[in-house]
């Protein structure tokens, strides 16, 4: 595990320095680990779902390979962005559903008393979106702290070392945030 883990952190290293072929050593190495984040995200989604976790991986995959630039810092860092990058597919996605939902250039049909639990996902997932934004806009660092843990899964000590800062600072900012989101979420709700 320490050897995939140094392997993957080297190929990142490597990539930065414009090595294309380590990306394509590096996919193999993390892509289990990709599925099974995009799995964990799928599950709070609508069992319609036009993505897949595979399309999600693969959209996630395009979104990372574009920024070869960042300065990876390790294993733990790589699949940080990765969740944000898995989040940012699915709220693309809701937004543009939700876009065509609201008369962008489909047909209006009128359903009795249908509830359509799809758009309501969709809703909530942008308004999550949004109350992180706004949380963003005053204390970047809690809104990462949401982003890594919620989004992506990492315990508060890997949320901790991805940010350079402490388990407790990592403990206290998760708990805050957290009351502050669903305040927020109620608020708009």
């Amino acid at each position: 595990m320490t050897r995939s883990r140094d392997q993957v952190s080297q190929f990142l290293a490597d990539w930065r320095n414009g090595d294309q072929e380590a990306l394509n050593q590096l996919i193999p190495l993390v892509y289990n680990e990709l599925r099974r984040m995009a799995r964990r995200y799928m599950r709070g989604e609508r069992e319609d779902h036009t993505l897949q976790s595979s399309a999600l991986v693969n959209e996630a995959y395009l979104r990372l390979a574009d920024h070869q630039n960042i300065d990876w810092q390790d294993r733990v860092h790589f699949f940080a962005v990765a969740a944000v990058a898995m989040r940012r597919v699915l709220v693309d996605h809701a937004r543009a559903r939700n876009g065509l939902k609201r008369g962008g250039g489909a047909l209006k049909v009128a359903l009795d008393d249908a509830v359509d639990v799809a758009g309501e996902q969709a809703a909530h997932l942008i308004a999550l979106d949004d109350a992180l934004r706004a949380l963003a806009t005053f204390d970047e660092r809690k809104a990462r702290v949401v982003e890594l843990r919620y989004f992506g899964g990492l315990t508060a000590e890997e949320a901790a070392e991805v940010l350079g800062v402490s388990l407790a600072t990592v403990e206290r900012d998760w708990s805050t945030a957290r009351a502050w989101l669903l305040r927020e979420l109620s608020a708009r709700g």
